[in-house]
């Protein structure tokens, strides 16, 4: 009677764990959607691909749309360097007037901590905002200053005159890649190991430089002069030039998609796991751990 009784459990155990496997593997996969790629146009445009590059228009009627960064809860947001105002924009595609009344406003970058982060080029300032709106002045003197990137550590590194700026939160600033060999560095982007990637529009060339500020040469980009840089959840790198260009880890580049006046890159953010797909993960380890007591 024993025997049958275990015999009975193991194969309702069995049933059930294959249950809730499915139906984690279900609800972890409905979770991760497709991390779609935003860029800005001169034209007045944000467009969106697909990451097959299938392209349609987001936004449109803005006044030379430049930098785009994404916030944790996926709203896009713009910087409208004609108008000097930054737009954010809900996933639907609704836009409100988050800031106004900058000079020039190019790159943008949210730290941790949800703050927003202005290049205001004509000012020379970098202007910091939080999630209120309220703004303050994060540093100055850096008229020109364009791009923006932080590290894991919570630094922001800017370009400046051709050179990278790496600047601490609390404001120290000093600088971690230097213009030399007339070198015009346009933009930058973190890859998910923490070295930096720049690129060089004056060389035709895409830099790899370390925590430590060891540079090498990535790729040649040559005779494409290489802009705007943004790295996928799968760690390939996204390079603009007209057309928007991606290279693989290894520097193997193909054609993502063809365009015209493209400006500024953004992915959107991969949504964490499900909360109902960690508990039937978890679930699950608990009911293999079962099924191995009653099999012994």
């Amino acid at each position: 009677m024993k025997t049958k009784f275990k015999s009975i459990l193991r194969s309702v155990c069995h049933s059930f764990i294959g249950l809730v496997c499915a139906g984690a593997i279900i609800l972890i996969a409905s979770s991760a959607q497709a991390q779609n790629l935003f860029v800005s146009d001169y034209g007045g445009y944000i467009y969106e691909f697909t990451p097959g590059g299938v392209r349609s228009t987001f936004a449109s009627g803005l006044n030379v749309p430049d930098g785009l960064a994404f916030n944790s809860a996926g709203d896009l947001f713009e910087a409208d360097a004609g108008s000097g105002n930054i737009y954010e924009f809900t996933p639907n595609g609704v836009r409100s007037t988050f800031a106004s009344g900058l000079s020039g406003p190019y790159g943008l970058a949210f730290n941790s901590a949800g703050d927003l982060f202005d290049a205001d080029s004509h000012s020379g300032n970098i202007y910091e905002f939080t999630p209120g709106g309220v703004r303050s002045t994060f540093a100055s003197g850096l008229p020109g200053v364009q791009t923006l990137a932080f590290n894991s550590a919570g630094d922001l590194f800017v370009t400046y005159n051709g050179s990278i700026i790496e600047i601490t939160p609390g404001g120290v600033q000093s600088i971690f890649f230097d213009n030399d060999n007339y070198r015009d560095i346009e933009e930058l982007a973190f890859n998910s190991t923490g070295d930096l990637f720049a690129s060089d529009w004056l060389n035709y060339g895409l830099y790899e430089i370390t925590p430590g500020g060891v540079e090498s040469t990535f790729v040649s980009t040559d005779p494409i002069m290489p802009e705007c840089l943004a790295f996928n959840s799968a760690g390939d790198l996204l390079m603009t030039c007209g057309d928007i260009f991606e290279i693989t880890p290894d520097g193997v580049r193909s054609t993502f998609a063809s365009g015209s006046a493209l400006n500024a890159m953004a992915f959107e953010p991969v949504p964490e796991p499900s909360a109902l797909g960690l508990l039937a993960v978890g679930t699950t380890a608990l009911l293999v751990r079962c099924r191995r007591k009653l099999i012994t």
